[in-house]
C-alpha cells in the first residue's frame, strides 16, 4: 500500500495539485515498474479519490475497485432531482461540516499556517491527530479500546521526525484549489464526458458504521457501477486498524471476495 506524496516518508509533491495525478502514478507502479497489466485498486477517504481516478483514467488496466465510501467531492455537485434519502444525506453531510469539518478548510486555505504550529510543537501536532482518531473510530469516547498508544505514538513520530504534516495538507489545498481545466478533465463540467471511466468499472462498497460518512447505494451508483454493497457490523474511518484482531479481518475477507471474482 503506497503513500500519497507528501505523507510520513513519501517524496514531496512538486506541485499542489499532484492529488490528480496519483492514480497515474499508481497505474505507472503496477504496470511499468512491477509488470501487471490487469490490477484492482482499493481506497478510502483519499484513497477512494484516487482510486476513482485510476477507474476514470485508468479503465483498460482497472478490472474493478473497492471503496469505503463515496469520495467526498461527489457532494460538491449535486444532482437537479435528488430523492428524499439524498437530500437528508446532503442536509448530514451539511451539519458535520459545520460540526468538524473545521480541520479540512484550515488545511485547504492556509495549510503553511497551521503547518509552522504543528511543527513546532509536538503536543500540537499529537493533539491534532489523536483527536481525529478518537472522533472518526468506533471507540464511543474511549480511544484506547482500540488503538494502543504505541499506535498513536507511532503515527505521530512518522509526521513529527520527517516535518511532512505541512507536505500532507497540499492534498486538500490543491483539491480545493483546482482550476477549470483540471475540473473538465475529470468530467465534472463536460457533461458528454461527465464521470465516464469510473462507471464502466465493476465498484465494491464496504461501510463501517462510525465512519465519518455514510452514503446512500443510490447515491453511488450516479458515479459507480456497483456491484456489491456490504454494511459491516463494527467499526470506523480507521476500519484496517482500529481491531487488531478482528477488523482487518472484516474489511480483508471482503476486499478477497470481491476481487476473487476478476481473477
Amino acid at each position: 500500500m503506497p503513500d500519497l506524496p507528501g505523507y510520513g516518508f513519501s517524496d514531496r509533491p512538486p506541485k499542489s495539485d499532484t492529488v490528480f495525478r496519483v492514480g497515474d502514478l499508481w497505474a505507472q507502479l503496477m504496470t511499468e515498474v512491477l509488470g501487471y497489466q490487469k490490477f484492482g485498486a482499493h481506497g478510502g477517504d483519499w484513497g477512494s479519490t484516487v482510486t476513482e481516478h485510476l477507474a476514470r483514467h485508468h479503465a483498460g488496466s482497472v478490472v474493478a475497485i473497492h471503496l469505503t465510501d463515496v469520495p467526498f467531492g461527489h457532494l460538491f455537485q449535486k444532482p437537479d432531482d435528488p430523492s428524499e434519502a439524498e437530500k437528508k444525506l446532503f442536509r448530514d453531510s451539511d451539519e458535520w461540516v459545520q460540526k468538524e469539518g473545521a480541520y479540512a478548510l484550515i488545511q485547504s486555505t492556509k495549510p503553511q499556517s497551521l503547518a509552522q504550529g504543528l511543527n513546532d510543537s509536538p503536543a500540537g501536532l499529537a493533539a491534532w491527530m489523536v483527536e481525529k482518531y478518537r472522533a472518526w473510530s468506533d471507540c464511543g469516547g474511549a480511544i484506547e479500546s482500540r488503538f494502543t498508544k504505541d499506535e498513536l505514538l507511532t503515527h505521530i513520530m512518522i509526521y513529527w521526525a520527517t516535518q511532512s504534516i505541512g507536505s500532507s495538507f497540499l492534498t486538500y489545498y490543491g483539491y480545493a484549489n483546482a482550476g477549470a481545466l483540471t475540473w473538465i478533465k475529470e468530467g465534472v463540467t463536460d457533461e458528454i464526458k461527465k464521470w465516464t471511466g469510473a462507471a464502466q468499472v465493476p465498484a465494491a462498497f464496504a461501510l463501517f458504521p462510525a465512519d465519518i460518512s455514510h452514503p446512500l447505494r443510490e447515491w453511488a451508483e450516479r458515479f459507480f457501477n456497483v456491484q456489491r454493497w456490504t454494511h459491516m457490523p463494527r467499526g470506523g474511518h480507521f476500519a484496517a486498524m482500529e481491531e487488531p484482531e478482528e477488523e482487518p479481518e472484516l474489511l480483508a475477507a471482503d476486499i478477497r471476495a470481491w476481487f476473487r471474482l476478476f481473477r
